[in-house]
């Protein structure tokens, strides 16, 4: 199982989005998701988070606070742990990123975006402000088959 962070970058009601179209066979092509990527060596979670957001956004993050783990399942994909974080302060200006078009984007539009279905579910989470949680969503292909929130089963 890989390691990972997601971090949603937010100002305001806006959110920065990095649209995934810049990367040879990338399993988010043409997917709209959060800043983050692999743990490399022996990284922390926040390690990672810090580390990913600088080469993907030139940004460096000064508030940022870990939400929940999201355990991804997938009959075609290596399942992963991914640390789901979210930061509302930062330093710095924004670069042009490797894999994607980065663009802030409005909470309220983010579900209009071409996203992963179980996206939808920890976003609402984070909109909310929901306390810390553990989440498995589990695929077949890119179909959601099933999700459990806190051991709730709730799809």
């Amino acid at each position: 199982m890989l390691n990972t962070t997601l971090c949603y970058v937010t100002r305001g009601n806006e959110v920065l989005m990095l649209h995934r179209v810049k990367k040879k066979n990338d399993l988010n092509h043409d997917k709209w998701i959060g800043i983050g990527g692999k743990f490399e060596g022996e990284e922390t979670p926040d390690e990672c988070l810090l580390r990913e957001a600088k080469e993907e956004t030139g940004l460096t993050l000064t508030r940022w606070r870990c939400r929940g783990v999201v355990t991804f399942l997938s009959d075609t994909y290596e399942g992963e742990f991914m640390y789901l974080f979210t930061a509302d302060g930062f330093e710095g200006e924004l670069a042009d990123c490797p894999e994607g078009d980065l663009q802030w984007v409005s909470r309220e539009f983010v579900s209009q975006l071409p996203t992963w279905e179980g996206d939808k579910i920890f976003l609402d989470l984070l909109w909310q402000d929901a306390p810390f949680f553990l989440l498995k969503l589990r695929y077949e292909g890119d179909r959601l088959v099933e999700a459990v929130l806190n051991g709730k089963r709730i799809r």
